[in-house]
């Protein structure tokens, strides 16, 4: 009787076989932002509370306030605020949720895994934008029409791009977060307090001031927030804060996410 050797217990692998498509896992992913409730009522919740501060500055500033840029300025800071949030979920609801294991295993790469998750959070804030900016351009509207607003439209396309910028940094930033932490409550912490705490050590350091936006992104990014469009020097303190504070924690969580042991429970 012959032993069968280790060769012929080797299965070939299937021809027709083939890997998910990407567009699939996308899709999935996609899905993902809004099967939780958690995800649902904050998508909803930006929405809500982006109208919201906008409808609140169109009857409470000054007429002469009324104006495209300031109704964009207005929408920008609640989503600069939620908008990572979103990108900590998209992370971290695999192991909250305990799907983590039935994910990895339908897609046995992790790294496609991540790059659809990524691209996800992205589609989905630019998305918010855009409807952001819709909604700016709505009031701005409604503000000539009936509180005799200046409605000037003064927004030139570097504006939009800084829009943009800030929004999906902090999406990045926030994806990044989860990543590497890959707990909802600890991300959500660590994405608030620490850059604050960094950013007021270097606003009570009179020393640290030159230095501040090379290492602090809030610092970085506040020409944004002060309207202001942002030149060369901006991009290079946002490039080099950012790679501190997006890319190596964004690396860092790949790596962990690449050798984390999943669990059913």
């Amino acid at each position: 009787m012959s032993t069968a050797t280790s060769s012929d217990l080797m299965v070939s692998p299937d021809p027709t076989v083939t890997a998910v498509p990407f567009n699939r896992l996308l899709r999935v992913e996609l899905r993902k932002l809004v099967d939780t409730r958690a995800g649902f009522w904050l998508l909803i919740s930006i929405g809500l509370i982006t109208v919201a501060v906008i409808a609140v500055f169109l009857f409470v500033a000054d007429p002469d306030q009324l104006t495209f840029l300031n109704f964009v300025g207005a929408a920008a800071t609640p989503q600069s605020i939620l908008l990572p949030v979103l990108g900590i979920l998209a992370v971290t609801a695999e192991w909250s949720q305990r799907t983590g294991l039935v994910t990895f295993t339908l897609e046995p790469s992790r790294l496609r895994i991540a790059v659809a998750k990524l691209l996800a959070v992205t589609l989905v804030g630019l998305a918010a934008v855009v409807v952001a900016l819709g909604v700016a351009a709505l009031s701005n509207v409604a503000g000539m029409a009936f509180l005799d607003g200046a409605g000037t439209w003064n927004v030139g396309a570097a504006n939009v791009r800084d829009f943009f910028a800030l929004q999906l940094i902090g999406i990045v930033q926030g994806f990044a977060f989860g990543m590497l932490l890959m707990n909802t409550a600890a991300a959500v912490v660590l994405y608030y307090v620490l850059p604050i705490a960094w950013n007021l050590l270097f606003s009570m350091v009179d020393a640290l001031g030159k230095v501040a936006p090379w290492l602090d992104l809030n610092t970085a990014m506040a020409p944004t927030f002060a309207q202001q469009t942002l030149n060369p020097t901006d991009w290079a303190h946002i490039a080099v804060s950012g790679t501190l504070w997006v890319l190596i924690p964004l690396a860092i969580g790949v790596t962990r996410l690449l050798h984390h042991e999943v669990k059913s429970a």
